[in-house]
């Protein structure tokens, strides 16, 4: 006699096959365990298991932990030339405030774990070092402080990385409240003033 349950499809048990969903889910998982661990403190096993998919995969489709790490955190989640122009389309004057903003409501979002895995993997990953200067000083805040025409770019761009940089790691990685769970107004009308001297103001 059969069942009911011998005539109710079974659910899938076990790993993930190795398609493109196995491929998104390595990416999903290496992001965060790089950002809980750092480059040094990852494992392919860790980030496999998180996935839920066999390790075997890894070199699969990204040929080691190393590509995995570039293709998970070196590449930066969203288009830096979008975000140069969203953080300068209300001028000059608002430059701090929608910085501030900008980056927040973005690593909020999923660019999070990025952040984090490139701030704990800076020190052993001159690549992961090498992406925050490129994106952050030599791209973003170097065209943002261009266009203010104000003397001495190069070093208000600096200033300013650094700015975002603490920001990110007080938030993301280290965690230190209540800045951790603050909302973004609260934390706009804190810091966007020291930013806004950074790109307008007297620095001498």
């Amino acid at each position: 006699m059969t069942t009911a349950r011998e005539n109710t499809p079974q659910k899938r048990r076990g790993r993930r096959p190795a398609g493109e969903d196995t491929k998104a889910a390595l990416l999903e998982a290496a992001r965060a365990v790089f950002a809980e661990n750092g480059y040094e403190g990852a494992t392919v096993r860790a980030i496999a298991a998180r996935a839920g998919v066999d390790a075997a995969m890894v070199n699969h489709w990204f040929g080691g932990k190393e590509g995995l790490f570039a293709k998970a955190v070196l590449h930066v989640p969203f288009d830096i030339d979008e975000v140069i122009e969203t953080v300068t389309a209300r001028g000059p004057e608002h430059l701090g405030e929608s910085i501030v903003r900008t980056f927040l409501t973005r690593w909020d979002g999923a660019g999070s774990d990025t952040f984090a895995a490139l701030i704990r993997s800076v020190t052993t990953k001159p690549e992961a070092m090498h992406t925050l200067k490129t994106v952050l000083i030599n791209r973003i805040f170097a065209g943002v402080t261009q266009g203010t025409g104000k003397d001495r770019p190069e070093l208000r761009a600096s200033l300013c990385a650094t700015q975002v940089i603490g920001i990110g790691m007080a938030r993301y990685v280290a965690k230190i409240e209540p800045m951790a769970s603050a909302d973004i107004d609260t934390l706009v009308a804190a810091i966007a003033p020291t930013l806004q001297r950074y790109l307008t103001g007297d620095i001498d």
